[in-house]
């Protein structure tokens, strides 16, 4: 074997080597004179820096990229098919579309990560032979694996994981809406609070799997192994009752409206505690809902983006994977809500003034706030006191005294305090 030749014929790359390849393709990306689409085919590229860097397109099939860091890496519809990438650090890398059939990914760290409809499933993996290199190929089939990945908080909507194994691997808080599960080793996985909404899990092996508090409407276990699996506070399906109610609270809304526009002349405030408002999907949307109680209601998934919130009253309301984007929300209640990875983007969480020398401040007390996105959001003088803030990303949001006392912010995102 030569000296540019390691692990059974790969060509090894320095960091300068791949930064060249990587700026070139790069401009190929964005159009630009001397770029070149990156084909990093059987190549070791182990404990290399990829952080940062778009490499959408980009061609890594059957290479070697252990350990490697691609901390937010662009990686669209990247070819990894038979890649190694065991023990690389891909936190909040962008995985869309992306091909990692019959690729190992075991204890490598997903959080975060956007791995919506990217491909998983078995596939035929060309080993060059030992001594021969590539002079001498055999093609073996091998599934997906994922054992011990830590995937906490990321998206894998519409994902193929068929046949894959995910033995010990962390889906907590994940979303994994519409994903192929069918036949995968799930077996002792952690998919507490995971968002299973329509996903398939038909043969799947669940034994000793955390699935507490997950969201498994659409979701038939029938088939699956469940034996050992933790299940409670799992969140089904709305109930018949809850879907043939959905009009009439559709209208108390509409009243809430009315009682906005007129002053108070007309209709009223709608109290919607404990009531199950999934089935109104995006209905609510840029409603004027002012001084609604929803207390303790399931919202999961719902669309009140644009939608008038002051003073609304949420508390230990379930609203994980809301889009609440824009959403006017000044002096709300949402003490001990749920909201994981809930869309608050620009949306106002700021005191509402009642008169003169008078105010409510938005109450965020012991709320879930796990992976939410409050980029650009107006958070002054927010009480989060007690919030569990793993993951979430401030970036850009207005934090004039706000409120963090009993907060852990090790692993808070874009939290700048520093007085504007």
């Amino acid at each position: 074997m030569n000296a540019a030749q390691s692990i059974a014929g790969r060509r090894r790359l320095s960091q300068a080597e791949l930064d060249m390849i990587v700026s070139a393709h790069e401009k190929f990306v964005t159009g630009k004179q001397g770029g070149k689409r990156a084909s990093l085919r059987f190549m070791n590229l182990s404990g290399l820096d990829l952080s940062f860097r778009n490499l959408a397109d980009a061609d890594f099939s059957a290479s070697i990229l252990d350990g490697c860091r691609m901390v937010r890496t662009r990686l669209e519809r990247a070819n990894l098919f038979g890649a190694d990438l065991r023990q690389a650090d891909l936190r909040q890398a962008v995985l869309v579309r992306a091909d990692l059939r019959g690729a190992c990914l075991r204890g490598a760290n997903l959080s975060l990560a956007d791995l919506t409809q990217a491909d998983f499933r078995e596939g035929q993996v060309a080993v060059p032979h030992p001594r021969k290199g590539f002079d001498t190929l055999r093609h073996e089939a091998r599934n997906g694996e994922a054992d011990e990945v830590n995937f906490s908080g990321a998206t894998l909507d519409g994902s193929q994981l068929a046949g894959v194994s995910a033995f010990k691997a962390d889906f907590s808080d994940c979303s994994l809406r519409g994903a192929k599960l069918s036949g995968a080793n799930l077996k002792e996985a952690n998919l507490s609070g995971a968002i299973l909404e329509d996903a398939d899990v038909k043969g799947a092996n669940l034994e000793g799997a955390n699935l507490t508090g997950a969201v498994m409407a659409g979701v038939d276990t029938s088939t699956a192994r469940t034996s050992g699996a933790a299940m409670q506070g799992c969140l089904a399906s709305s109930t018949e009752q809850a879907v043939s109610r959905a009009e009439e609270i559709y209208q108390r809304c509409l009243a809430n409206q009315a009682w906005c526009r007129t002053g108070g002349k007309e209709g009223q405030p709608a109290r919607l505690d404990g009531e199950d408002l999934r089935p109104l999907g995006d209905r609510l949307k840029g409603l004027r809902l002012t001084a609604m109680s929803a207390a303790g209601a399931c919202m999961v998934g719902i669309d009140l983006s644009g939608t008038q919130l002051q003073g609304v009253d949420l508390r230990n309301a379930d609203l994980r994977t809301a889009n609440l984007r824009g959403a006017d929300l000044r002096g709300a209640k949402l003490a001990g809500a749920n909201l994981t990875k809930a869309d608050l983007r620009q949306a106002f969480l700021s005191p509402l003034p009642l008169g003169p020398q008078r105010k409510t401040l938005v109450d965020l007390r012991a709320a879930r706030l796990r992976y939410v996105q409050m980029q650009a959001a107006d958070l002054s003088e927010a009480v989060l006191d007690g919030a569990d803030l793993r993951g979430a990303d401030f970036t850009g949001a207005r934090l004039d005294r706000i409120s963090l006392r009993e907060c852990d912010l090790s692993q808070v995102q874009g939290l700048d305090l520093a007085p504007a």
